[in-house]
């Protein structure tokens, strides 16, 4: 081995945080703090820290990347603010979009998983066979097993799903609530449709 590479981060030029610029920018998932530390052989504090750090020098600094914890891990995106030039680049612009139908399906699944595709239907209101081959294709949803009884195929969200929306957890997703109509509004509209049905 040369002896210009360099095998611990301390031996490196930029220490710790270039180690761990180096190993972000070839990785195609999210790492963890703890599998960054090691691999890298530093405490997991220490690196956690350099990683709040990066991430935060790149806010300031205005980069045109920014270091986003997703997934359970580290990795390093291009800023949402540039999203369009990059598709322009890239020639993306106009598969990288998902339609309506696509948005609302995967929030069925993303709020109800494990999830039957007839289920997904009947809360849309519409077939949905089609759009869910398009997320299964774009990697957005798995097969998840089968539903007992039926033996219908079950769907849930993946971890590519997590790392486009930016959160660790299914768990960090937005409550469903403040969205929902009160109980009483509810009952005011089932009352409304009951009267306007014939006798």
């Amino acid at each position: 081995m040369s002896e210009d590479v360099a095998e611990l981060p301390d031996e490196l030029p930029g220490g710790l945080r270039a180690a761990l610029e180096a190993v972000l920018m070839v990785v195609e998932a999210p790492v963890s703090a703890d599998d960054l530390a090691e691999g890298l052989g530093v405490p997991e504090p220490e690196v956690a820290a350099a990683l709040e750090a990066l991430a935060a020098a790149y806010r300031a600094e205005q980069r045109g990347f920014e270091l986003r914890a997703a997934a359970g891990g580290w990795r390093i995106w291009s800023r949402p603010e540039a999203a369009a030039l990059v598709a322009r680049f890239t020639g993306e612009a106009a598969s990288a979009r998902l339609s309506r139908a696509a948005l609302e399906t995967l929030a069925v699944v993303a709020y109800t998983q494990p999830v039957t595709r007839a289920r997904v239907a009947a809360v849309r209101g519409v077939d949905v066979d089609s759009v869910v081959r398009t997320l299964l294709t774009r990697g957005l949803v798995a097969e998840a097993g089968r539903e007992e009884g039926s033996g219908a195929t079950l769907y849930r969200t993946t971890t590519s799903f997590l790392e486009k929306i930016g959160v660790d957890t299914l768990e960090d997703l937005p409550p469903l609530a403040p969205h929902l109509p009160a109980d009483t509004e509810v009952d005011d509209l089932l009352e409304a449709l009951d009267d306007r049905s014939p006798a």
